[in-house]
């Protein structure tokens, strides 16, 4: 009898809403990872599904502040030593310790597999790594590197031990696709994944900031937005990422749903090709033109002159965004608060498109990864531009072929999305703004030829300037020359929306657009 009862109990709890909701967490992102190898490329949608997995020497918060993970103290002991004290006790998934060792083989690795997007640019700034004993590790520095800690908030930590054989380029994606070497410290642990599938994970007991309450994280990659709300609407999963503005009122409405909003730091551009003889400018009869109007500065002020930003923002982001002065958002060190939003004046860019030798205009090809823009954005964009007579053809692939074919410099009009990822403004402008460098890693990004010794210059003595007002005066002079000399034009500052169920989670929301397992909780344990 009492076996009888103890068993009708077990069960009585195992089938009770909390334990029930608390069990397994589905998930649905508009973009899935690349590579389960959080080394493989700087992307935020790779980064955000290896969070899970891995975890990184140091750690963002919601607002992107910096806080301690695998580090749990860090200083400079001069202008090119830094030191960091590791965590104590913590073990990888296999039940291996984690040590210095296994920060000196991460820094070390990211430069022999990085692909597309190079995470190179966390590292940048390491000449070498010491390790003094098992919980210290002193990084030397190319010269003083007031941001490294920001840096290495995107710096993953792998196993030495299980990433051993597979830390080169044609290795990596076998060990790590497969399983054999995603082995992390992070709080949950891979099960299973391939391109464009589920991820799905299991929760790690041994975490060392305590175990999570979903025993299962399952991630799917729907890039479909009516598919992902459908889902959502049927109940086959438990939050989604990038809610369509067309669907929030009548998720807003759904008492079963819940729509939780924040400003994002993702910021949606338009880049120039700076290089002379450009592959896709035409006249109007569709021949190519000998010389590039986009080195002509009236042509750049043009283009600026002639995006209605509040247009892009009620039509194109269909209420889901805020007018952008500069590509990043206030929230970020050396944002300039003295940049004004950018006018829209259709009249001047007329005449300067005339002054400069276009009255009539030209064609130009826009590409875009369409999988990870907003629809209609490259549409608005090419009608406004219209204006001006420049015939854009809106060309919007797939990431998977937007990306190389950007790095091979087959564009010479591109959108994209940047977040400053890591809360300093010299992360975007030292990729995106300084002359492609490979020697001073720098402008690792910049794959369109634009260089400007002055920018340069700002870029490269902030990076060094340890003190935080000279610094910054730095930064804030070269976003505003960006601002000026227009290499690229902002479009506007994203506002991210996330549909949840409601009586199963709540979520806190990242100002970075990640979408973590660790910011949903089971909705009886948070109340």
């Amino acid at each position: 009898m009492k076996s009888m009862l103890r068993a009708a109990l077990v069960a009585t709890i195992l089938s009770s809403p909390a334990a029930a909701l608390a069990a397994e967490l589905v998930i649905a992102t508009k973009n899935g990872p690349a590579s389960m190898d959080p080394h493989f490329t700087a992307t935020a949608a790779n980064a955000e599904a290896t969070k899970h997995i891995f975890d990184t020497l140091l750690r963002s918060g919601n607002n992107l502040e910096i806080l301690p993970s695998l580090a749990t103290s860090w200083q400079t002991l001069d202008d090119t030593t830094w030191e960091f004290k590791l965590r104590q006790g913590v073990k990888f998934h296999d039940g291996s310790d984690f040590t210095a060792e296994d920060v000196k083989f991460s820094i070390e690795r990211i430069p022999n597999v990085t692909g597309p997007n190079p995470s190179t640019i966390y590292v940048r700034r390491v000449a070498g790594v010491e390790i003094v004993d098992d919980y210290t590790v002193r990084v030397k520095t190319n010269g003083p590197a007031p941001t490294l800690p920001n840096d290495f908030v995107r710096l993953f930590i792998v196993s030495h031990k299980a990433a051993a054989d597979y830390s080169t380029k044609d290795s990596s994606a076998e060990g790590f696709n497969m399983g054999r070497a995603t082995i992390g410290t992070g709080p949950y642990r891979f099960v299973s994944w391939a391109p464009t599938q589920d991820l799905v994970l299991e929760k790690f007991h041994g975490y060392w900031d305590g175990p999570q309450p979903w025993d299962k994280v399952v991630r799917k990659e729907i890039p479909n937005d009516a598919a992902r709300v459908a889902q959502l609407r049927a109940g086959q999963v438990d939050l989604i990422s990038k809610v369509p503005a067309t669907d929030l009122a009548s998720i807003e409405s759904d008492s079963a749903l819940q729509v939780i909003k924040t400003e994002s730091i993702y910021i949606p551009y338009l880049e120039f090709d700076f290089r002379e003889n450009s592959p896709q400018v035409w006249d109007n009869a569709g021949k190519k033109l000998d010389k590039n109007p986009f080195l002509d500065p009236r042509v750049r002020k043009a283009f600026d002159l002639a995006l209605d930003r509040e247009t892009i923002v009620e039509f194109a982001l269909e209420g889901m965004g805020v007018v952008s002065t500069q590509l990043v958002s206030p929230n970020i060190f050396g944002y300039n608060q003295d940049i004004a939003a950018p006018a829209f004046d259709l009249e001047a860019a007329l005449k300067l498109m005339a002054d400069a030798g276009y009255p009539d205009g030209f064609e130009v090809a826009l590409s875009y990864a369409n999988d990870r823009m907003p629809t209609e954005l490259g549409p608005t964009v090419a009608q406004l531009l219209a204006a001006i007579n420049v015939t854009v053809k809106v060309q919007g692939v797939p990431a998977a072929v937007f990306n190389p074919a950007k790095t091979r410099g087959e564009y010479s009009l591109y959108m994209a999305s940047w977040g400053t990822l890591t809360g300093e403004s010299n992360y975007m402008l030292s990729s995106l703004m300084h002359t492609n460098d490979a020697a001073k890693s720098l402008g690792a990004f910049n794959v369109r030829g634009y260089s400007n010794s002055q920018m340069d210059k700002l870029i490269e003595d902030a990076a060094i300037e340890m003190n935080e007002a000279k610094r910054r005066a730095l930064l804030e002079e070269a976003n505003m020359l960006v601002a000026t000399d227009r290499p690229d034009l902002p479009l506007a500052t994203n506002l991210s929306a996330w549909g949840a169920k409601a009586d199963k989670v709540t979520y806190d929301p990242r100002s970075d657009e990640d979408t973590l397992a660790m910011d949903v909780q089971p909705k009886q344990e948070a109340e």
